[in-house]
């Protein structure tokens, strides 16, 4: 589980996300607006908005709320804020490594927020450049599991269009590959006929730091905390949760 949103988190994520269908629609509904604003209302045209209005899509975003963060970030319509990204690096409990990725138009009220989220949780922020070395830019693209999705399949669609790898994360698959191969590894999917979750620039640790049932638990009390605050839009982790500590963590929450 290399990030917070792996297969050993799937129970944990999902009652989150229930809980914040809201912020989870607005940080979507964010990613479009800033996509558009960079390469153009045409997601024909425009990977990275071809693959924000999917995922949206994905996560049942109402079209009315895509079509209209389009328009802001295209400028047909009037209202588009002024998103700009920020990068806070820190610790969390047992070491694990954080990269906190912030779209925000307010640089000091997401600073506060993050600051509040590491001190309460037993986390500490790091200076620029002291955490983000553990982490490589790829390109990684979500398949589900199911009936005619293994690895074998995926890797046989996308190994020419430059994965580098498939990643089995229990509920998903995730194939890895470098940021300017992304598109054309989810086009090899599509014209394979296979469907995907999401196709994104993420961060990747390079270094895994394995946790224990305590620490998994602490550790995703701090990103619940950090994805409390609107101006958090991604939170990427090095921590590695084994089987054994997922079937341990997943038997508490019963």
């Amino acid at each position: 589980m290399s990030g917070h949103s792996k297969w050993a988190t799937t129970k944990h994520k999902k009652a989150a996300i229930d809980a914040k269908r809201g912020k989870l629609f607005a940080r979507l509904v964010k990613n479009i607006e800033v996509a558009a604003r960079t390469g153009g209302g045409d997601p024909a045209g425009n990977p990275s908005l071809y693959d924000a209005i999917q995922k949206a899509k994905k996560n049942s975003v109402p079209g009315d709320n895509i079509e209209r963060a389009v328009k802001r970030g295209s400028g047909e319509e009037a209202g588009g804020a002024h998103w700009e990204t920020i990068m806070y690096e820190g610790y969390g409990p047992a070491g694990v490594a954080f990269l906190v990725e912030c779209l925000t138009d307010n640089k000091n009220r997401a600073a506060s927020d993050v600051r509040v989220a590491f001190s309460r949780n037993g986390g500490n922020l790091a200076d620029p450049g002291s955490v983000s070395y553990l982490f490589s830019r790829k390109g990684v693209v979500e398949v589900t599991k199911g009936e005619g999705v293994d690895e074998d399949t995926i890797l046989m669609a996308v190994l020419d269009a430059g994965a580098e790898e498939v990643k089995d994360e229990g509920e998903n698959f995730d194939i890895v590959c470098e940021p300017n191969d992304l598109v054309a590894v989810r086009k090899a999917l599509q014209e394979a006929g296979l469907d995907y979750n999401s196709a994104e620039v993420q961060f990747v640790a390079s270094t895994l730091v394995d946790v224990d049932v305590e620490g998994l638990k602490k550790n995703f009390r701090l990103i619940d905390a950090l994805e409390d605050s609107d101006d958090v839009q991604n939170v990427y982790t090095s921590m590695n949760v084994t089987p054994e500590i997922h079937a341990e963590f997943a038997a508490e929450e019963g």
